[in-house]
């Protein structure tokens, strides 16, 4: 009882306050005018719409993709559509020297860096896992280390600019699926690492947002191919979740939950791991980390 009075419920005040205030927080697309902005895996889906909206928005953009024919198209559209500027850098993520040197050369481009949108996924089927531990590997650095080397490269750009890091992740990312082990754990992994530097750039009092976006079943093309006669579940539009997971970074929300389900965000919040977190991290010494 004493435990409740004097940790749980005033947790649980704050938690309630903060969801409160934050959901009240309203977007504006004037938020993206002129602001600098890298999209990657753009060539299609989610990622294009991303890049279509900010075109809309009047920000300057840069899109990555491995298809150039693509992207030229892209691009294209995009300053039909409105953007202060459109670039693209075409490349493979499985190659982590690329991936470092395109944020540095999107930089240049824009002169400067206020949002990391990262989009990109490998190739992933659906099938019982096959000992395939190469297959891993490489789902690992896709989807995840080039995340984390993508993002090490531009923070001090963003740091310039208090900007945004957004994280485009999936349910398979919160939840144990099957069919999907490889994908999943890479999914996970982006929750576990990026969540973390969250909680360290609070500590050290580094002005980046992080959001992560879980999102479920998009109508993209190559998901609704994948999924197709294995999966009996509603798709949401890729054009609206593309623009949910860009007002999350602009608004700065530590996660967005996109699906068709209207249930699917309200069983995915977890006041308790957060309740958790903010309970563990009153047991830390962090004075010799923060004065190094």
């Amino acid at each position: 009882m004493a435990f409740m009075k004097k940790y749980l419920l005033p947790t649980l005040g704050l938690f309630l306050a903060y969801y409160y205030y934050s959901a009240n927080k309203e977007f504006r697309p004037e938020m993206l005018q002129g602001k600098k902005v890298i999209v990657t895996g753009a060539s299609k889906g989610i990622g294009k719409e991303m890049a279509y909206h900010l075109a809309r928005m009047g920000a300057h953009v840069v899109l990555t993709a491995r298809s150039k024919e693509r992207l030229q198209k892209v691009v294209s559209h995009c300053l039909e559509l409105g953007a202060a500027s459109a670039h693209y850098i075409a490349g493979t993520m499985e190659d982590m020297t690329f991936a470092e040197q395109f944020v540095t050369k999107a930089g240049e481009l824009m002169g400067g860096l206020d949002m990391l949108i990262l989009n990109h996924i490998t190739k992933n089927s659906l099938n019982f896992f096959q000992n395939d531990i190469h297959y891993v590997r490489k789902i690992m650095e896709v989807n995840f280390l080039s995340y984390v080397v993508l993002s090490a490269a531009a923070l001090p750009m963003l740091k310039q600019h208090n900007g945004s890091i957004v994280i485009v992740s999936s349910m398979a990312g919160k939840l144990a699926q099957p069919l999907v082990a490889p994908y999943s754990a890479s999914k996970f992994a982006l929750d576990g690492f990026f969540s973390s530097i969250r909680k360290e750039h609070s500590i050290a009092k580094v002005n980046v947002s992080i959001t992560l976006c879980v999102l479920g079943l998009i109508n993209t093309d190559t998901a609704m191919g994948a999924v197709t006669g294995i999966i009996n579940l509603p798709a949401a539009p890729k054009e609206e979740c593309a623009l949910e997971i860009i007002k999350g970074g602009a608004l700065r929300q530590e996660e967005v939950h996109y699906d068709s389900s209207p249930w699917t965000s309200l069983l995915l919040e977890n006041p308790g791991r957060r309740i958790l977190e903010f309970l563990y991290l009153r047991k830390y010494d962090m004075d010799k980390f923060i004065n190094n």
